[in-house]
């Protein structure tokens, strides 16, 4: 048991070093810092600071561009002046959908946030009940969730491992393994292997403290009446739970709509008809609610101009340089309310 309990603490302790510095050197580009957000980590509350969180997926997180390009970063820089320090928190995280929006809100109640930007549809757009987006990725994590430290090495190790076997095709990692296209050599596989062996390692300790300490249980709203009609039920009841938990703490919310996808193509027709449903929900339930509001995105951002977005979902620079301006003056009017 001594020597069990040494190995391990060993092996947390030289992953440790390795992660501390992978997320330093990631941080900017596509990964997170050592709490689990993407960005610098942000300094204890100044008076009079305004701080804002915003979640959801990968459109919140900023896929594809730097973390300074991300809506966050730049609605920071639209929002600041020199009356009133503001700092944006980017909380999304990648494939992550409505149901997720409340436990993040709950795991980063430390942060002391005055407002949150609930930014998420594209990940729901496809599900019907009793299918939902459950992923909640930094709660699958037992390390954060007891330290609050999310690890990064397990997301790297593997993408680089995937990469060298497949010839670059990191992507590989989460396909089908029988499509091989690509033979290493000698090196490459002895590498790719030592670098899927310290996630077996990673994923070997996680499991030991999952043993100690499991994760919340989790549930899916599954009621089939409510405030939105089938199939928008389970979204519509994810977003409305963040909502009541942020509003039970005094936080602001800004639900908002994101641009629209192009005509004619699969997904354009049911994310419609899922914000209308979303627009309609949240006026019944909180009309009375000065400090909840429903913000479109429609028109914003043409996601067909390749100059706004890339793949006619995720933004370039430019597309998210749109979102955060329109987004800047409903949280000016947010700020305004607050100071009366």
């Amino acid at each position: 048991m001594v020597a069990i309990a040494l190995a391990s603490t060993v092996s947390m302790i030289g992953l440790l070093i390795v992660d501390v510095y992978l997320h330093g050197r990631y941080e900017r580009s596509a990964g997170y810092n050592v709490w689990g957000y993407r960005g610098p980590s942000v300094a204890g509350k100044q008076p009079g600071e305004l701080r804002v969180v915003m979640l959801g997926g990968s459109t919140a997180y900023g896929y594809g561009v730097n973390w300074e390009d991300a809506i966050p970063a730049q609605l920071e820089r639209a929002l600041t002046s020199a009356s009133m320090p503001v700092t944006v928190v980017n909380l999304g995280y990648n494939n992550e959908g409505a149901y997720s929006l409340r436990f993040t809100l709950e795991d980063y109640l430390w942060l002391d946030y005055d407002a949150a930007i609930l930014y998420e549809g594209y990940n729901d757009v496809v599900l019907n009940p009793p299918e939902a987006n459950r992923q909640v990725f930094r709660r699958d994590s037992p390390v954060f969730r007891w330290t609050g430290h999310l690890p990064i090495f397990p997301v790297i190790f593997k993408e680089k491992a995937a990469a060298l076997r497949t010839g670059g095709e990191a992507g590989a990692a989460y396909t089908d393994a029988s499509k091989t296209v690509f033979r290493p050599g000698i090196a490459a596989r002895g590498v790719a292997g030592a670098l899927s062996a310290a996630v077996s390692v990673g994923d070997a300790l996680e499991q030991q403290l999952n043993a100690m300490s499991s994760a919340p249980h989790r549930v899916v709203p599954s009621e089939s009446g409510g405030d939105c009609d089938y199939p928008w039920t389970i979204y519509c009841q994810s977003i409305a739970a963040a909502v009541d938990f942020a509003r039970a703490r005094g936080v602001a919310v800004i639900v908002v709509g994101q641009p629209e996808f192009p005509p004619q193509t699969a997904r354009q027709a049911r994310h419609d008809q899922q914000q209308e449903q979303l627009a309609r929900m949240i006026e019944r339930r909180f009309k009375a609610d000065r400090e909840v509001h429903y913000l479109s995105m429609r028109g914003a951002v043409d996601l067909a101009d390749p100059s706004k977005s890339f793949d006619q979902m995720h933004l370039t620079a430019e597309g998210n340089r749109l979102v955060a301006q329109r987004l800047a003056g409903a949280m000016r009017e947010v700020t305004l309310r607050r100071a009366s």
